[in-house]
């Protein structure tokens, strides 16, 4: 199967380009030929307002898409991020083709500015099923009005002009909690699949999760990440372990974002904050940690870190934000309500020896009965067939 690949990457690499790279590279594997047609956003903020600017119709970029449409034929066009340096004109292009085509949603983008359904400290969604007017008068774009407003045109000429809606064979969702969110955002609830994604096995172990004392929290250091509760949770945390003179844990802050100055500075003690890592060294990190925190309080579509945690068999702390639960499975006792610092705090108390190489070993199963490249590429050639057998008997866009 030949399959092209259109995907706008991010000026910080993002989960998003870690997804288009592990199927490119599992579809290979697999034996397809894959052709990756990647371009980069601007660094810039003058570049970025021009090339946004472009992103309702970008006739260089459709040009540039139908001519690698004629020159590899591909069986079927995979779309992941179009914002916005290709824009969705990409689409219409590669319909325009015949091409049966597959769009991956990654965010909330079509009915949220910022992508996120997130503003402030909590979960917004002014601006789903409706203009979005709320998302320029908070300048969700970049914190910028002028770019907000600029972002709202492209957004709702696509969503009027029906550009993805008329052209897109298949969406798909890599959760189902995602997929409803998309669904009252305006996806055709009858194109829409839900497919996980995947992560190549880091492989075995040398150790327990019991040999370490140390927590791992793996992300951005951004609002809607739940950090602000972490670090009290810690605090919390730290004060009880020294009150019962128990093994002091420690917790490893391995990202980066806006947040970053004023978390080191009001982080309390036992807290070391690295910065980004390369992703090898994320994974021996993961490999030789007690367990993973994840107190995200907005709606994460996904969370590629979390099956990242899965693969290395180790037991996860989250808050009951969005389908994180749900895809790791987690036990109850370490499902915490969002923004709720003591039941975080309580959580981690309960990370045993015995706990954490139990569920560790539950979460490494998880993995390999549904996160594994293997089950990731069946899913894929499944979908390719499923929309190419569907296109060819005349299947019809509504």
């Amino acid at each position: 199967m030949k399959v092209l690949q259109l995907h706008a990457g991010y000026r910080v690499p993002a989960g998003e380009d870690t997804v288009v790279a592990n199927e490119a590279d599992a579809l290979e594997a697999g034996g397809h030929d894959v052709r990756r047609h990647l371009v980069s956003n601007p660094t810039s903020l003058r570049d970025a307002v021009v090339s946004l600017s472009r992103s309702l119709h970008n006739n260089r970029a459709a040009a540039a898409v139908e001519l690698e449409i004629a020159d590899f034929r591909p069986d079927i066009v995979h779309v992941h991020n179009t914002w916005f340096a290709l824009s969705s004109s990409v689409v219409a292009a590669a319909a325009r083709t015949g091409t049966p085509t597959v769009m991956t949603l990654h965010n909330y983008r079509l009915g949220c500015l910022s992508a996120d359904l997130f503003r402030g400290d909590t979960v917004c969604t002014a601006c789903v099923g409706r203009l979005p007017l709320a998302g320029v008068v908070h300048g969700c774009f970049r914190n910028s009005r002028i770019l907000s407003a600029i972002a709202a045109t492209e957004v709702t000429v696509t969503r009027s002009r029906r550009v993805l809606s008329d052209n897109v064979d298949r969406f798909v969702a890599p959760s189902r909690f995602m997929a409803d969110r998309l669904v009252d955002i305006g996806v055709p609830a009858e194109r829409l699949t839900v497919k996980p994604h995947f992560v190549s096995d880091p492989g075995a172990r040398t150790q327990p999760p019991s040999a370490s004392n140390e927590i791992l929290y793996i992300g951005r250091l951004a609002p809607g990440k739940g950090l602000d509760t972490l670090m009290r949770a810690w605090e919390r945390l730290s004060s009880e372990q020294r009150r019962n003179g128990e093994r002091p844990l420690r917790l490893s802050i391995i990202g980066d974002g806006p947040l970053a100055a004023e978390l080191r500075e009001g982080a309390p003690r036992g807290i070391q904050f690295e910065g980004w890592l390369p992703r090898n060294e994320v994974m021996r990190r993961l490999l030789n940690a007690r367990a993973f925190a994840f107190p995200s309080i907005w709606y994460e579509p996904f969370g590629m870190v979390l099956i990242e945690a899965l693969s290395a068999g180790l037991p996860i702390v989250t808050s009951d934000a969005s389908e994180a639960s749900a895809i790791i499975g987690a036990p109850p006792e370490l499902v915490v309500p969002v923004g709720n610092d003591g039941a975080l705090a309580t959580a981690m108390m309960r990370l045993s020896d015995a706990v954490v190489d139990e569920v560790g070993a539950a979460n490494r199963h998880r993995y390999e009965t549904n996160y594994t490249e293997d089950i990731g590429l069946t899913s894929l050639e499944e979908l390719y067939t499923d929309v190419i057998a569907s296109s060819a008997h005349g299947s019809k866009k509504a």
